[in-house]
This record gives structure tokens, sequence and C-alpha cells, in this order.
């Protein structure tokens, strides 16, 4: 079952490559909104989508394992968000489409919610603290979900 995941999820990192990138810098308060929304703020989930940022509202479902968002993403230029989830989620491949095409950042970012320390410290480093707290909230949603999937009373429930 795991070799298939991981097939699975391989295809998605092989979409990318032929992917167009559309930039992702944004203004402190958008990242605090989408951070809030990921927490489960539909508040916040509405705005975003209301005011133009709907690769945000996409990243978010596909946080969640929506499959839809994560097409949604490869398809309309934010392939390295989708690497930077699918990095998060323990994909090798797509860890390493981050750093191949210098998405530091966002590498950082998945490595940090893999628990990789020395991330977490680069990201304290090299990041300012909107990101840092992107970051956090991004870890305990998915950390969330790998509880849920190994909790027999919680099986395929994602929260």
């Amino acid at each position: 079952m795991a070799s298939w995941f991981r097939k699975k999820r391989k295809h998605e990192v092989d979409k990318l490559a032929k992917s167009e990138v559309k930039p992702i810098n944004y203004p402190a308060k958008i990242i605090i909104a989408w951070s809030k929304a990921i927490e489960g703020s539909d508040e916040f989930m509405f705005w975003l989508k209301d005011n133009g940022y709907p690769e945000l509202v996409m990243a978010t479902y596909a946080i969640y394992l929506k499959d839809d968002a994560r097409n949604w993403l490869a398809e309309n230029g934010y392939p390295h968000l989708l690497a930077m989830i699918n990095g998060a989620e323990g994909n090798e491949s797509a860890q390493q489409w981050l750093k191949t095409h210098k998405f530091y950042m966002l590498y950082h970012m998945a490595m940090a919610v893999e628990d990789e320390q020395d991330s977490f410290l680069w990201i304290g480093k090299n990041a300012p603290v909107d990101v840092f707290m992107l970051t956090k909230a991004i870890k305990k949603v998915k950390d969330q979900i790998e509880e849920n999937h190994n909790d027999i009373h919680s099986f395929r429930q994602d929260i």
C-alpha cells in the first residue's frame, strides 16, 4: 500500500517538471490569513477566496489531502506550492525538485514540517515571522492528519 501511495505522489512530481511557475510573493498579512485558513478559519478561507488568492485556498485544500486541489495547483502555475506540500509529506522527489529549482524557502518549510530541526533553524534565521507561523500551522495540520491515520479509532478520517 505504501509503495502505491509513493508512486502516485511521484507521478505528481513528474507533472511539476512541465509546469509554468507563477510568483508567490505575498505581504505578511496574506501569509497570516493563509495560516489562519489552514488552522481551520472559514472566515479567512472565504476572505482569501474573495480577494484574489485562489491558489492559497487550493493549497489549503491540498494540505488536507484533496486531490482536486493538488491537480489545480499543478495545472494553474503553482507546482512549487504543490511540491512544498508533497515534500512536507515526505516525498523526496518533491523535496529535490524544490532544491533543484532554487525554492529554498519552500524546501525548508517542507523539511521543517517533516521535523527536520536544521530547517526550522534555517527558517528562524532566514524567514520573516509570518513564514515561521505558516510553517507551524502546516505542521500542526499534517501532524494531526498523520495521527488520525495511525489511530485505529479515527482511521481514514482526515481532520
